[in-house]
C-alpha cells in the first residue's frame, strides 16, 4: 500500500509517498512560494538526485498537480502511474470539539473542517485547498484527515475551560485546544516501546520543542494537559509568537501605540518570542551563536524559553503520578545539545540528570540521562507523516 501525505501551509506543500509494507519513505518534497513569484517545487525521489523546478503556480491545484508530476515523472519520479496511490492523508491543523480522532473524509467532515476555520483561519483554509485539489485530481483515491488537536481531545475540563464566564465557552467553544498533538502522539508511542511498556500505561512530559513549541503531559498514553491553548500562540516563548502573557497588556500596547486588532495580532504572532527578545532572528541557532559572541539579549531570549519550558515540565510532574520519561523532540529538541543540557541542569533539585556522552546525539532515538537519573531522558526524532499515513492505512 502506498500513501501520500500531504501537508499544506498558505504558501507552501509538504508532501510524502510512503510505502506502508515497509514504512519507507518514497519519495519527499517541498513546494514553496505558492501564489508568490518565484514558486517552486523541491522534489526527491530516495535514492536519486533531488530535483528543483521554478514555475509560476497559482494556487495549491497547481501545486499538487506539478508534485503528482514529479512522483510519475520517467526520470526523477517514483511512480509509474497515480493509480499506485492508495489513499492520500492530510494533515489538517484544527479540528475543534468535532474530531477527537482521524476520520476519512467526506462532505460532512469537509463542512466540520470549514466550521473551525474562524478558530483557525490561518491554517485550516490551507488544509482545506489540498483536500480538495487531491479530490479533483484523484476522484477515486481516499482522503483522510489527521488532526493536530485531536490528540488533546481526552484533556479533563479542568484542564482546557478558561477562567471566563462560562457563557463564552457555550457560545464560542472559547476552550483550550493544543496542537502539535500528532507529534505527541507519535512520541508517546514510540517512548512506550523504547521504555518496554504498552503505550497505555506509560506517563511522559513530551517536549515538542521548535520554531513553534509546546509540552504535553501525557497520562496512560492520553494527553491531559498541554501548553498552547485556543490557538498556539499559548504557553512557552517560541520563534515569533510570545507565549504565556498578562492579557491587559494587549489594550494598554494598543492604546499607547495606536494599533488595530490585526496589527497587535501580528505583533504577538510575528514579531514576538525569542525574535522580539533577542532582536537577532527566530532561529534558536542564530540566537545561540550570538549569545556566545557575547549578545546579552541573545542570552536573556535563551534563558526566558528554558525557564519557561522547566516550568511546564515541573507543572507537569503534579499532575502524574509518576513520570516515566521526559523526552526532547522537533528542530530544537532533537538537536540542540546545549539547550537539553541547560534545561536539564534546572531540573537536578527533583533529581533529573543528563549523561554528556549520551547527550552529544542529534536526531536519533536515545536515553540521554544518567543511570542514577530519577527519571529518564529521551531524545525522539518525530514523525507526524508516518503517523498520519499509520492512521490513513488504519482507516481504509
Amino acid at each position: 500500500m502506498k500513501i501520500l501525505v500531504i501537508n499544506c501551509g498558505s504558501s507552501s506543500l509538504k508532501y510524502q509517498l510512503i510505502n506502508m509494507e515497509t514504512e519507507d519513505v518514497m519519495a519527499k518534497g517541498l513546494v514553496e512560494r505558492i501564489g508568490i513569484e518565484g514558486s517552486r517545487i523541491k522534489h526527491e525521489t530516495i535514492g536519486k538526485e533531488k530535483k528543483t523546478i521554478e514555475t509560476p503556480m497559482q494556487d495549491h491545484k497547481r501545486a499538487l498537480e506539478l508534485v503528482m508530476e514529479s512522483l510519475t515523472n520517467e526520470e526523477y519520479g517514483t511512480i509509474k502511474s497515480l493509480d499506485e496511490i492508495d489513499a492520500v492523508g492530510h494533515r489538517v491543523v484544527h479540528g475543534g470539539e468535532d474530531f477527537a480522532q482521524s476520520v476519512v473524509i467526506d462532505e460532512k467532515v469537509l463542512k466540520g473542517i470549514e466550521d473551525n476555520v474562524e478558530i483557525a483561519p490561518l491554517h485550516n483554509p490551507p488544509n482545506i485547498m489540498g483536500i480538495k485539489a487531491c479530490q479533483r485530481l484523484l476522484p477515486n483515491v481516499k482522503q483522510v484527515a489527521v488532526f493536530d488537536t485531536a490528540f488533546h481531545q481526552t484533556m479533563p475540563e479542568e484542564s482546557y475551560i478558561y477562567a471566563l464566564p462560562y457563557e463564552y465557552y457555550e457560545k464560542y467553544k472559547i476552550r483550550r485546544f493544543g496542537f502539535h498533538g500528532t507529534s505527541h502522539r507519535y512520541i508517546t508511542n514510540r517512548a512506550a516501546e523504547m521504555l518496554g511498556k504498552d503505550v497505555n500505561e506509560v506517563n511522559l512530559i513530551t517536549c515538542h520543542l521548535g520554531n513553534g513549541s509546546s509540552i504535553c503531559a501525557v497520562k496512560n498514553g492520553k494527553s491531559i494537559d498541554t501548553s498552547m491553548g485556543f490557538t498556539p500562540l499559548e504557553g512557552l516563548a517560541m520563534g515569533t509568537r510570545c507565549g504565556d502573557l498578562d492579557p491587559a497588556i494587549l489594550p494598554f500596547i494598543m492604546d499607547k501605540e495606536n494599533l488595530s486588532t490585526e496589527e497587535i495580532n501580528t505583533l504577538i504572532n510575528k514579531k514576538s518570542g525569542v525574535l522580539g527578545i533577542s532582536g537577532v532572528s527566530s532561529d534558536f541557532r542564530d540566537i545561540e551563536e550570538a549569545r556566545d559572541q557575547g549578545n546579552k539579549r541573545a542570552k536573556l531570549a535563551l534563558d526566558i524559553f528554558e525557564k519557561r519550558v522547566r516550568g511546564y515540565v515541573g507543572s507537569y510532574m503534579t499532575e502524574l503520578d509518576h513520570v516515566d520519561a521526559i523526552v526532547f523532540t522537533a528542530g530544537v529538541g532533537e538537536n540542540s545539545i546545549e539547550m537539553r543540557e541547560s534545561i536539564c541542569a534546572g531540573l537536578k533539585s527533583i533529581g533529573i540528570k543528563l549523561d554528556p556522552e549520551r547527550n552529544n546525539v542529534r536526531g536519533e532515538d536515545k536515553l540521554i540521562s544518567s543511570d542514577d537519573s530519577s527519571i529518564k531522558v529521551f531524545v525522539i526524532p518525530t514523525n507526524e507523516e508516518l503517523m498520519i499515513a499509520r492512521d490513513t492505512k488504519e482507516l481504509i
